[in-house]
């Protein structure tokens, strides 16, 4: 993944996704002869920060190795990254799975620059371009342990990664513009060999998917391509055989197709990057602490922490606390109007609703829009059967503007709810009056038909009818 600094990890041009091709490039990302490049320390915090939060242990030294390898995207013929000590090793992710959850292991997280980017001509011809604008971009790889059994397991890991990233201020993690990558490992154990050990089917990797949908659906289609070509020939299908393979993901056609057999670490020829310094992350930094621990002192509390608060302390579902941890500007507020709710279901639901929709109105984050205590005073009046929850997104849209106390807004604008049974007998009789069709559907079984009448009966009244008194109504006029 991408990390979210304002610079490249050896030099100082500016990372920028939507800028013309090659014009945030300088002599250090693109390998001219005889300039050095100089270490992002922004870069190394936020990978340290990943790292911890992913269990891993941080060593005393890490030290950067050259990679070597051509290819046109990388200027240097050889990459910066970390080989055999790296910054992070160990550690664990839990992802949700049937109900439970599962915990993935983590081998390392290594900091690297990631290299350009080639564009290939879709109209038939032959040509392709480099833009190298992304050469440098400080580039962070987890590498997982083989944990995961199933599409459905790989795409929680994908899916729980980055929204730890995303918690963290690690990166932005905007697949659809490369700043997040995955690139899974498929192996099928296919029984056992004459030594007793597990036998596999020889390893491939499917590079640069930049997608959930894609990473679930690649992964689905090596499987049932492994188990097809091994069961065709059980006796061929080896690793002697076949060697590893990296392959690439054509997402319109849902097939996987060879780039290339995979390379072995002894054919990158690494050895130590003579113009950069180790990094030690435990060793202060003049008056300041070291990078371990200030990235342990701002930690803030992880997704499964907020979502563990919501269903425990807030009683809220699986699938709600969800969706309130989706999003770090969403997580913590969302715990602090449920907690000071009186019935937290009421508040998640309005968050997700009428929440959601300012939000997307007003493009700014929900806790800038609404000040501590807001929304749980709404949905304290609607819980208390005050207003009805159609009035809601009048008195948000008030509150977005005025911030006057709710109770206020609602006396001011004429929205308490109206639970008067003779009030409400007319406006019923007058929408059955003037919907014979769904008087008559509802009269004749069709449950569907009473939604339709009750959103009438709210409509004339202007949102201020009890619901359930109106439902009532209608079935005691209807049913008898």
């Amino acid at each position: 993944m991408h990390l979210a600094t304002r610079t490249k990890l050896f030099c100082g041009c500016e990372v920028q996704y939507d800028a013309p091709p090659n014009s945030r490039v300088c002599p250090v990302c693109l390998g001219m002869p005889g300039v050095l490049p100089v270490m992002n320390e922004k870069a190394v915090e936020l990978a340290v920060r990943m790292a911890l939060a992913l269990g891993c242990t941080i060593p005393d030294l890490a030290k950067w190795d050259r990679k070597h390898y051509y290819y046109p995207d990388l200027p240097k013929n050889y990459q910066i990254s970390e080989y055999d000590q790296p910054l992070g090793v160990g550690g664990f992710l839990e992802i949700p799975v049937g109900g439970g959850t599962k915990r993935i292991g983590i081998t390392r997280v290594h900091l690297e620059e990631d290299a350009g980017k080639l564009m290939h001509d879709e109209g038939g011809g032959n040509s392709s371009v480099v833009d190298l604008n992304r050469t440098g971009t400080p580039l962070l790889e987890i590498v997982s342990e083989p944990d995961m059994n199933s599409p459905d397991e790989v795409r929680a890991y994908s899916t729980a990664l980055r929204q730890l990233a995303v918690y963290l201020g690690v990166g932005h993690c905007h697949l659809q513009l490369g700043q997040m990558r995955f690139e899974p490992n498929i192996s099928l154990r296919v029984g056992t060999g004459p030594d007793g050990k597990p036998r596999y089917t020889p390893i491939t990797e499917i590079k640069n998917l930049n997608s959930f949908r894609s990473v679930e659906r690649a992964v689905a289609f090596e499987i049932a391509r492994h188990r097809e070509e091994y069961e065709a020939d059980p006796k061929g299908y080896t690793l002697e055989n076949l060697g590893k393979q990296t392959r690439g993901w054509k997402d319109d056609q849902e097939v996987t197709f060879l780039q290339r057999s995979k390379e072995e670490a002894h054919d990158y020829r690494y050895f130590p990057e003579p113009d950069l310094v180790p990094v030690r992350p435990h060793e202060p930094r003049g008056d300041r602490a070291s990078v371990a621990e200030v990235a342990k002192q701002e930690m803030p509390k992880l997704p499964s922490e907020q979502r563990q608060r919501l269903i425990t302390e807030c009683h809220l579902s699986e699938y709600d606390a969800d969706v309130l941890t989706s999003d770090p500007e969403v997580s913590d507020f969302s715990y602090r109007e449920c907690k000071g709710a009186k019935d937290p279901k009421t508040t998640a639901n309005l968050i997700m609703t009428e929440g959601f929709r300012v939000v997307n109105e007003q493009k700014t984050p929900i806790k800038e829009l609404f000040n501590p205590g807001e929304v749980a005073a709404v949905s304290d009046m609607v819980y208390g059967g005050k207003i009805s929850r159609s009035v809601v997104p009048r008195i948000f849209d008030v509150i977005i503007k005025e911030h006057l106390p709710a109770s206020d807004i609602v006396t001011r604008e004429g929205l308490a709810q109206t639970s008067d049974a003779g009030e409400l007998e007319a406006i019923v009789e007058k929408v059955i009056a003037d919907n014979p069709g769904p008087a008559e559907d509802y009269r004749g079984g069709k449950e569907k038909a009473l939604g339709r009448l009750i959103g009438e009966a709210m409509k004339a009244s202007g949102g201020k009818a009890n619901p359930k008194i109106v439902r009532d109504i209608i079935v005691r006029k209807l049913r008898g």
